[in-house]
């Protein structure tokens, strides 16, 4: 197919909210930073905590709207595989491959840092943060695990899935908000898999073709019901984590962010064939084709960008964020993004190649194979962003190895398959082959 009719066959539409979304994240992520430096410790805070600033988070958090434009793509892209196992291979590979020279790097790097003298604790901070955004990528794969049924059931009962996948985000807030905490984390599967959901509709239901007036209404109730969560319930009106807050409404996350997609897929449809248009300005599409070719790589090493320029400004010359919101802090934050974008440029000429490399072999894995594999994957990228990248001469076996060597293994099942021949049983003490057993029995 010509690259005229890939661009032809491409929804514009999705591909805006793709690049908003990651563009967003960057954004938020460079801008949160306060950070000053003295005796050893890396003082850090977070500017979008000023009093009245929770209002900048309603737009800025957008993984709900990266979790609807991934289920949108996912249903596009499922529907033209050749079969399930090909869909799942081909995604969880693609998903995993830009992860790999993330982990190498930061296995070493905690070290590397100690030994050019940097103190304890801004090391514990710069290996927790270039981890941390992980928790996304280990949702998002259990996710893709469940795409295949999640798609039977929006064919079979429609707009009632993500209906009742809210029902049950509201009863598991109701469990955790009723000193049952950790039943909280089921909300990680109800939530994003209910906003998930809403893009199945956007491609095949009513959302793809809402008018510009129904498109607001809808916003409207979905920024609505919100508003009155965070003024009547017991949510806070931050749509982020916030620096000592008792509640946070991302971890685990909240049925509030499952409302807050609706005012945000509402706002955006609203204005759909704007941003088309605008889509098909050719700098425009040169762009988002650009984007679009390195997103989880522009994801993923964003913060790491941000290490580096704080630990040169903040650690290495003493640098000081100023007071967010005054004169100077705006006038800095302009240099600072521009620091930090070509930072992150230099980082994608070393490392983007890895997710643009086009996987040419077939995937000849079984499904429940490529189900186990998803799993370690997503256990392994979890372990990581909890815990981070501790320096290797803590202990290896404490540290982030065994959730690489987890994670690896699982993008590794995703290839070939495991032989049967190569299964074994014990009997009297010994392993006894296939074949051996087949003998055994004449």
């Amino acid at each position: 197919m010509q690259t005229s009719q890939v661009a032809a066959s491409r929804d514009r539409f999705l591909d805006v909210v793709r690049a908003g979304a990651i563009l967003a994240v960057i954004a938020q992520h460079w801008t949160m930073p306060v950070l000053s430096y003295a005796d050893g410790h890396l003082a850090t805070g977070n500017a979008l905590a000023t009093p009245g600033w929770w209002v900048v988070t309603w737009l800025s958090q957008v993984m709900p709207l990266v979790f609807f434009a991934g289920g949108a793509a996912n249903l596009i892209s499922f529907r033209r595989a050749s079969s399930t196992r090909q869909w799942l291979g081909a995604r969880l590979r693609r998903l995993m491959v830009p992860v790999l020279p993330l982990m190498a790097v930061w296995l070493v790097m905690p070290d590397f840092l100690r030994g050019l003298g940097v103190p304890p604790q801004p090391l514990q901070v710069a290996s927790a943060i270039a981890a941390q955004l992980l928790w996304f990528l280990a949702v998002y794969v259990l996710v893709v695990l469940l795409t295949p049924l999640m798609v039977a059931a929006h064919r079979r009962w429609g707009l009632k899935v993500p209906l009742v996948m809210g029902v049950a985000g509201v009863l598991v807030d109701v469990a955790r908000f009723n000193d049952f905490g950790y039943i909280g984390y089921a909300n990680a599967v109800f939530v994003w898999v209910a906003v998930h959901q809403l893009g199945f509709h956007y491609v095949e239901g009513r959302l793809g073709s809402l008018t510009r007036r129904a498109a607001l209404t809808l916003s409207a109730a979905g920024f609505g019901v919100t508003a009155l969560l965070v003024a009547f319930g017991p949510y806070p009106a931050s749509m982020i984590g916030m620096p000592g807050a008792p509640v946070s409404n991302v971890s685990p996350p909240t049925v509030l962010l499952a409302f807050l997609a609706v005012g945000q897929i509402g706002l955006l449809l609203a204005f759909r064939p704007q941003l088309n248009a605008l889509a098909a300005r050719p700098g425009v599409g040169h762009a988002l084709g650009w984007l679009g070719a390195r997103f989880m790589s522009v994801y993923l090493w964003h913060m790491p960008a941000l290490i580096v320029v704080a630990g040169v400004t903040v650690y290495g010359l003493g640098y000081e964020t100023p007071a967010p919101g005054t004169v100077f802090w705006l006038v800095m934050a302009p240099a600072w993004f521009a620091v930090c974008g070509l930072v992150l440029l230099g980082l994608l000429r070393l490392f983007a190649h890895f997710e643009m490399q086009r996987d040419t072999g077939g995937i000849t894995a079984r499904t429940p194979q490529l189900v186990v594999a998803g799993l370690m994957i997503s256990g392994g990228l979890l372990g990581l962003a909890a815990h981070g990248f501790a320096p290797l001469s803590d202990g290896i076996a404490h540290g982030p190895v065994p959730w690489v060597v987890l994670a690896t293994a699982g993008f590794l099942l995703t290839g070939k398959p495991i032989p049967a021949t190569v299964i074994g049983t014990r009997l009297l003490g010994r392993a006894v082959t296939v074949t051996e057993r087949a003998a055994l029995r004449r």
